[in-house]
């Protein structure tokens, strides 16, 4: 049975980066109808939290990247990766180095020095029992390294073929540090071993580890799983993605209002491709089709376009009652829902996101859109207000179409329209330019659905009502001019 496992160190949130690598051992896992481990290697005590820990499962779930085994928290397992080390130690695979990170360090630098390559000249290999027994006794820290053999080490990688590597250039890697905490070779190992892992899926950055943990795997007596090294992701200036190309962390696209199904599909679409670019699958759909074969060997670009493109999609796409459960906790934060929105005035809600979600990219932009239909807290956008509310036939015509709407017996998206173009021909003026004027008067923007649906959803009360508030959007321009005054 395939066993997978994504082990990442809560040191920080979950980037894309690692997410990528979670998502194709899921997918991979589902397809072959195997087991999927979560492991937390929090090893690193100083730098690892709980709080990032928890960070980590919420991005998981977000996503629906549930895990059958776990999560198994490395910190836990201290001594079950001492005793590994010291069974190696006990076979003549690994053997206890008494020298100093200092004195390493001031070695390596004289090899430097000489043009020559460092790497550890085994100096503690060949000491004595007694010589060991006095540094013992004098209380020098001793860590376990491994005895690296003569040879090669060779594996066929799932993404880049065969790869081989001379054992002239491995040194004999620790194992265990001096104040007995284990490496990451040691504890990936141990735990691969232990949760009996026959794949191995992670980024290019690992592959130069790979027989280092091969040699460990061996010297364990356990099987060596099979390795798939994923291609890097590159930012759009073709660099390794960071923390300079802006938010990496995978909870920041949530609170940016991505559906976890629009990021699902451009994440498993970085290195590999279910087959048609211009279509959102289900994730049924990429479990069916998901196969290591087809995972490219480029570099992938991490293109906010394409993201967006795709969550655009997928909130005009989605099932109403569907969108409206994602809507829901954005409206929550911003005070705007009541449960009335999906009882006594569920279908007018329901044509008002219709309506607003075809101009919206994100969960972020669509609430945001409807709010001014739900509440009187909005703000007037400053450019807006300076385009379309400063001319002066605006405080001859409004008025009159005020008066023009208040008198109409059906407030309908056609007897509007009626009622504006008619007034806009009366007064001799575009009609476009009383539309601009209601749009920005109504929602507070330059840019909405067409403007005699909104109105109709807006409802002729607080249509006229905020046709009213001339004045005070102009205010907005006067007090900018103060201050840039």
């Amino acid at each position: 049975m395939v066993r997978v496992r994504f082990a990442p160190s809560p040191t920080g949130h979950l980037h894309v980066g690692a997410l990528r690598t979670a998502l194709f051992n899921w997918l991979f896992a589902r397809h072959s109808r195997g087991i999927f481990v979560l492991r937390i290697e929090d090893t690193d005590v100083a730098r690892s939290s709980e709080e990032m820990s928890r960070s980590i499962l919420e991005a998981l779930n977000w996503l629906g990247l549930d895990w059958d085994e776990g999560p198994i928290y490395q910190s836990q397992r201290f001594e079950i990766y001492r005793q590994a080390a010291r069974r190696l130690v006990d076979r003549g695979l690994a053997y206890y180095c008494f020298c100093s990170p200092e004195e390493i360090e001031q070695r390596r630098q004289e090899t430097q020095t000489r043009g020559e390559h460092w790497k550890y000249d085994r100096r503690c290999l060949n000491l004595s029992v007694q010589e060991r027994r006095e540094l013992v006794n004098r209380g020098v820290p001793a860590a376990i390294r491994f005895l690296v053999p003569e040879g090669v080490t060779e594996f066929d990688d799932l993404v880049h073929g065969r790869i081989t590597v001379d054992h002239k250039n491995l040194e004999d890697f620790v194992l265990l540090r001096g104040d007995g905490l284990p490496t990451y070779h040691l504890s990936v190992v141990v735990d691969d071993i232990d949760t009996r892992i026959t794949h191995v899926i992670r980024g290019d950055d690992h592959i130069s580890n790979t027989p280092k943990q091969i040699l460990l795997y061996r010297a364990l007596g356990a099987p060596v799983p099979e390795f798939a090294h994923l291609p890097l992701i590159l930012g759009p200036d073709r660099k390794k993605l960071s923390k300079r190309h802006g938010d990496t962390s995978v909870l920041n696209f949530r609170e940016k209002g991505y559906l976890p199904l629009a990021f699902f599909n451009f994440m498993a679409q970085l290195s590999w491709s279910p087959g048609n670019e211009e279509k959102i699958y289900s994730i049924e759909e990429m479990v069916r089709d998901f196969s290591l074969k087809d995972i490219s060997k480029g570099s992938p670009v991490f293109d906010l376009n394409k993201l967006e493109w795709l969550n655009s999609r997928l909130i005009n796409e989605l099932p109403l009652p569907e969108l409206i459960t994602h809507l829901r906790p954005w409206l929550e934060k911003d005070g705007l829902w009541s449960d009335e929105l999906l009882t006594g005035r569920k279908d007018w809600f329901e044509r008002l996101v219709n309506l607003t979600r075809s101009r919206s990219r994100t969960l972020v932009d669509l609430g945001a859109m409807i709010a001014p239909f739900i509440s009187e807290r909005f703000s007037y956008d400053p450019e807006a207000v300076r385009k379309h509310l400063l001319g002066a036939e605006l405080d001859r015509a409004l008025p009159r179409l005020k008066d023009d709407f208040l008198k109409l017996e059906n407030f309908s998206a056609q007897e509007i329209e009626k009622a504006l173009r008619a007034r806009a021909e009366k007064e001799g003026i575009k009609a476009a330019a009383l539309i601009h004027a209601l749009r920005v008067l109504v929602l507070g923007r330059a840019v909405s659905p067409g403007i005699f649906e909104v109105l109709e959803l807006v409802g002729r009360e607080k249509t006229l009502a905020r046709m009213e508030n001339l004045s005070g959007a102009r205010k907005i321009i006067n007090r900018l001019e103060e201050d840039e005054g």
